[in-house]
């Protein structure tokens, strides 16, 4: 008998199913068997197209250990085609809003409208995945035309062009991470099948976050234990300059933040002093070089960290003060964080990194902030002391040679006083003795000893040529 599919032959006249390709036979068709086996050739089939599918993300995610993004895109395609979605969307929260950094499937313009008017949203349950990631479950939409279906999500439902839907959240240690949502065309409810398989979508997702957390961390670690040591090594090679140690520091820390530019001052008790700048307009540093040395303003966020002794920390400098405000859209940075250097809790100066986007520093980029204060003031001190220890040193081997000098002086005073004492009765040694120690302590290349016998002319005085030299030394 023929097989109807493959048109195969079968040898075997009763047989139930083609030998060749596994189709039910005429014999066969419509009976429990045949219908079981056919189960069973769709269940290996999706089975082998999940696993297909699993390992085709598991590749993404070895071959993206520093960008989550090609995981998204690869799960959302995985998602909507297995589940046989319209479209399907991966979704990220850091705890207080939801972002949407995939899709696929859907009309692109379509979709790219929504996202642009929506996202970023904040974290309620007033959408299914904040919904979904606060309650740490699976959340059904069967018929989004239903009564009950919240307006907005009809409208979106409409717009994109769907019936029902399925989310599945992200969880890492039971914290919500993100989101997968598989919609499709037709109302009805998603398979425990489904569900499974989205599961395991979600699992290998925060698997994906976690890698490029944690890679990131480390690679950010090793960045900053570098910068770090480069800082200390510039101190060591700077005992009597700050200014390298500024400069150092100040490259680093827009290196390290991304930033749009840094700023470090001193304080003097009086009036603040401008240390080092950097920001990509050479033109914005020399304005801001031409403000300083001025009092401290509680105006500016650069002096706050000053004047308070404590992390001064813009998330968004519109939200701030009139003139924080203004000067951040003059300069172009919309976020700024400035942390004092304080020297036995007295404020000496400030450090500060502003960036381009607002938005929260962590509390991590804040340490390493403070670290570099730290560094700092143990460059200012550092310099200090050791300017100190040279005025000392000077001080010291001035009174030291004064000393060496006096001493001296007394020694050719004695030995004057011994040679005079013992030649009583000639005077040649005594002019020798002096003359050798005057040129000796006056550092002279020879000295001469005159006498004036007191013999001059009864109307005029001797000529000077009478003055012969009696006693000289070389």
């Amino acid at each position: 008998m023929q097989c109807p599919r493959c048109q195969q032959n079968n040898p075997v006249p009763d047989a139930l199913f083609c030998p060749r390709c596994g189709t039910a036979t005429k014999q066969a068709q419509g009976t429990a068997a045949a219908v079981s086996y056919a189960d069973l050739q769709r269940e290996l089939a999706e089975a082998r197209e999940q696993q297909i599918a699993t390992s085709e993300i598991l590749r993404v995610i070895s071959q993206s250990p520093r960008d989550v993004q090609p995981v998204f895109d690869t799960i959302a395609h995985n998602a909507a085609r297995l589940c046989h979605g319209a479209n399907a969307a991966v979704f990220r929260t850091d705890g207080r809003t939801i972002e949407h950094p995939a899709h696929y499937g859907a009309a692109p313009d379509a979709y790219a409208e929504v996202v642009r008017q929506y996202y970023p949203m904040r974290l309620t349950r007033w959408t299914q995945q904040g919904q979904a990631m606060l309650e740490r479950s699976v959340v059904y939409l069967e018929d989004s035309e239903a009564a009950s279906t919240p307006p907005l999500l009809r409208e979106v439902a409409r717009r994109l062009g769907f019936r029902s839907q399925v989310t599945i959240p992200m969880l890492r240690d039971e914290q919500p991470v993100g989101a997968i949502t598989v919609a499709r065309a037709q109302p009805g409810r998603f398979t425990d099948s489904d569900i499974a398989l989205l599961k395991t979508f979600a699992d290998q997702a925060v698997i994906a976050i976690e890698n490029v957390r944690l890679f990131n961390e480390t690679k950010e670690a090793l960045e900053q234990q570098t910068a770090t040591s480069e800082i200390l090594r510039v101190i060591s090679s700077s005992p009597t300059d700050v200014q390298p140690v500024f400069d150092a520091i100040c490259r680093s820390a827009v290196r390290l933040y991304g930033a749009y530019g840094g700023l470090i001052t001193s304080f003097d008790g009086t009036l603040v002093h401008l240390a080092a700048v950097l920001s990509p307009s050479p033109d914005a540093d020399e304005r801001v070089r031409r403000e300083y040395p001025r009092r401290p303003d509680a105006t500016a966020v650069r002096d706050r960290a000053i004047l308070a002794r404590a992390v001064i920390h813009v998330p968004d400098t519109d939200a701030d003060s009139e003139y924080t405000r203004q000067v951040g859209r003059e300069f172009g940075y919309r976020r700024l964080l400035y942390v004092p250097m304080l020297l036995s809790g007295q404020p000496i100066g400030s450090i500060g990194v502003s960036g381009r986007e607002p938005g929260p520093y962590t509390e991590q980029q804040i340490s390493l902030l403070q670290t570099f204060a730290d560094q700092a003031v143990i460059a200012i001190e550092n310099v200090r002391l050791f300017t100190e220890l040279q005025e000392k040193n000077t001080a010291l081997t001035q009174a030291h040679a004064q000393v060496s000098e006096s001493l001296e002086q007394q020694t050719a005073t004695g030995d004057i006083l011994r040679v005079i004492s013992c030649s009583p009765t000639d005077v040649q040694p005594v002019f020798e003795t002096i003359v050798k120690n005057a040129a000796r302590l006056c550092d002279a290349l020879d000295g001469t000893i005159f006498r004036v016998d007191g013999k001059a002319g009864s109307h005029r005085p001797r000529r000077p040529d009478s003055l012969a030299p009696r006693w000289t030394v070389q």
